[in-house]
């Protein structure tokens, strides 16, 4: 089914593409009052989906690549709730909140270490503002399982959450301690028993490959104690080790990650050992149950993909909410200030505290589709897509097309004049596949501007 011999060859830095155009094009020409203008002229039918980022964690995790706040104290938290309370409030001036949401993400940091009662009243002043959740929202929560508790867990199913995400990464303590996050099976065994009593829809865990001192054979253990926790999704993620960006990750010694080869080793085995427990592949780097609503869309074209990762609703102006959140409309990417303090200083002054984004042209949209439709479903429909902009896509991606024959001739996909699929072996080298269409590329040719693809 996959032809891991081919892989190798492909292994070059590229984006992940969970934006197009990425974030590193990303400016602050997108001005203030231009983005406010965007938000006042969305479309009033268009559903609204909502992140909010809780930054804080109390202490680092090497291979973490979040925009995180290392704190242990309380008055922190409480002082960024009042923030936040004081964002919504000005973000309700130029949004109509009354659109209906759709979906509704905390992300971190460790959304979790805020306890009981402040989320509570964070989702509480939430729902003050944005009252018409759809039946069918999605409202979910990235969980640290060493940071959760029974309280926590009945205030989030008490208000309508129904997904949750947990983070495991690996299971060996050799591992865990290389990166500083020691969180035996126990604990989140425990974790999922809760989700689990609180009744929550889909549980995701998240591993990663390519960590200090992991090995096939540790990696296998790390499985089969994954399985035994029976989640409905896996995100199984190849780490990105990018040290001139994070500098936690300079803490990892270098020499003790996997080789290439022991990586591909690792995910070749991955792939056929969740296939034989009853998973299957669904964007590049997740697994879901045959019966998961992920499996059914990619199976009707309908999978979508945002800063949230892969996600069945699409069609949604995206709202980012709380320190270095990015929003997404029809036309631009905005995002908020990673430093706290200007943060604040935007909310002092009465301002959301948007710093910079971009406003995709025309071009750019185009772009945006085919290679969010790649990423998503791996395929794209090119009829559809000359219905949709009235260009011809042979003439206007023709270069494109000339850069991805290597891939035609290694039958990593099949162009024809209706579409372009790719194979099971192309799914997993989609990122490189996307790039002949990123008009964005040649200005980066740094070695150190994206992590590897493979």
């Amino acid at each position: 089914m996959f032809d891991f011999d081919k892989f190798t060859q492909y292994s070059k830095p590229g984006p992940r593409y969970t934006s197009y155009p990425t974030a590193l094009e990303f400016s602050n020409t997108f001005e203030y009052d231009v983005y406010l203008d965007k938000l006042h002229a969305q479309d009033p039918k268009r559903p609204l989906s909502l992140y909010f980022h809780l930054p804080f964690c109390k202490n680092a995790c090497y291979f973490c690549g979040c925009n995180v706040v290392f704190t242990s104290k309380e008055e922190k938290k409480e002082r960024y709730i009042d923030y936040l309370k004081r964002e919504l409030e000005i973000l309700a001036k130029h949004l109509d909140v009354n659109r209906s949401v759709i979906q509704l993400h905390f992300g971190g940091g460790t959304p979790t270490f805020f306890d009981a009662p402040q989320l509570k009243r964070i989702i509480a002043m939430i729902k003050s503002h944005f009252k018409n959740f759809s039946a069918d929202a999605e409202i979910s929560c990235e969980i640290d399982p060493r940071h959760i508790d029974d309280a926590q867990m009945k205030v989030m199913a008490d208000a309508g959450f129904n997904r949750v995400s947990f983070g495991i990464q690996d299971f060996d303590e050799k591992v865990q301690i290389a990166v500083h996050r020691v969180q035996p099976y126990d604990i989140t065994k425990t974790a999922m028993e809760l989700a689990r009593k609180y009744n929550m829809d889909s549980v995701n865990v998240d591993l990663i490959y390519g960590l200090p001192y992991q090995s096939l054979e540790t990696f296998k253990k790390t499985l089969d104690l994954a399985i035994s926790l029976d989640p409905d999704r896996f995100a199984v993620f190849n780490y990105a080790h990018v040290p001139w960006l994070k500098k936690t990750m300079r803490k990892i010694d270098e020499t003790t990650l996997p080789t290439p080869s022991e990586k591909l080793s690792i995910m070749r085995y991955t792939i056929d050992y969740m296939t034989s427990k009853g998973y299957s592949m669904i964007g590049m780097d997740h697994f879901a149950k045959p019966t998961d609503e992920l499996f059914k869309a990619i199976d009707k074209g309908e999978l979508h993909r945002n800063f949230q990762g892969y996600t069945t609703k699409g069609g949604a102006d995206l709202i980012g909410i709380g320190l270095t959140s990015i929003g997404e409309g029809a036309d631009y990417y905005a995002q908020n200030f990673k430093e706290m303090e200007a943060y604040e200083e935007a909310i002092d002054a009465g301002k959301l505290p948007f710093e910079r984004g971009i406003v995709l042209t025309r071009d750019d949209q185009i772009r945006q589709y085919v290679i969010m439709e790649l990423m998503s479903n791996f395929k794209l429909d090119i009829e559809r897509f000359e219905q949709l902009y009235e260009v011809k896509f042979a003439e206007y991606f023709a270069d494109a097309l000339i850069q991805l024959k290597p891939f035609e001739e290694d039958e990593l996909l099949t162009v024809t004049s209706k579409s372009i699929e790719c194979s099971p072996t192309g799914t997993l080298l989609i990122r490189n596949i996307c790039i002949p269409f990123d008009a964005y590329m040649q200005r980066h040719t740094s070695t150190k501007t994206f992590s590897k693809t493979v």
